[in-house]
């Protein structure tokens, strides 16, 4: 691996949901809680425990570290099930099934995990709590190529030092990072609203001069 920075699993997902989140949270190290964080984290102890269990004559693993040296990938899986000798993870979301993040996360731990123990994994699951089902994610070319495209647009990201533009839509009105990210001011459509700053901004100059 060369001295490019590691990409974090947890930020492929991230950067699926939102390039410029995933930049605040993993470049700018800035994380706020908010109700919905703070479920996933209650839902989590379980996993995050590190413990082991024989289930439904599996061995299940919880809170197991994975790394990629070839893709610079560093993180852990909620869950690994042994299955005939093959590590299959499982990743655990609180909420319900919402486009396809938690695939291409799931997809960099199996990268790790093949690369770990030299062999193919051609699927992991995703649980979630909303419903309280576990989803089968199958490890095509389609997904494998996707979230390569998304490991290497991570790095670009945190290399740059710059943050990506604020999509301001409706994932906004759900990010615990609104207040960092600024999105009805920075942008599109909000030339309102960045009006409106540019003058608060000038008031508070003008006040100062005075």
């Amino acid at each position: 691996m060369n001295s490019q920075p590691l990409v974090p699993l947890r930020a492929l997902e991230n950067h699926v949901y939102c390039p410029r989140q995933c930049a605040i949270i993993h470049g700018d190290g800035v994380w706020v809680h908010n109700e919905h964080t703070r479920r996933g984290v209650r839902r989590h102890q379980r996993v995050d425990s590190g413990s082991q269990s024989a289930e439904r004559g599996k061995q299940v693993l919880r809170s197991i570290p994975l790394w990629s040296e070839t893709l610079g990938l560093t993180g852990r899986s909620d869950v690994i099930e042994l299955s005939d000798g093959i590590p299959i993870p499982v990743e655990y979301k609180s909420g319900s099934r919402h486009g396809d993040a938690a695939d291409v996360q799931l997809c960099g731990q199996v990268l790790c995990l093949e690369e770990m123990f030299n062999l193919r994994i051609d699927h992991g699951f995703v649980w979630y709590g909303g419903p309280r089902r576990r989803h089968k994610v199958p490890m095509d070319a389609t997904l494998r190529d996707r979230t390569l495209d998304i490991i290497q647009k991570v790095r670009a990201d945190i290399v740059a030092n710059q943050l990506p533009l604020a999509p301001n839509d409706g994932r906004c009105n759900h990010c615990q990072l609104a207040q960092h990210c600024l999105p009805g001011v920075v942008g599109p459509a909000s030339g309102a609203a960045r009006e409106a700053f540019a003058d608060s901004v000038a008031e508070e100059l003008f006040l100062c001069d005075t």
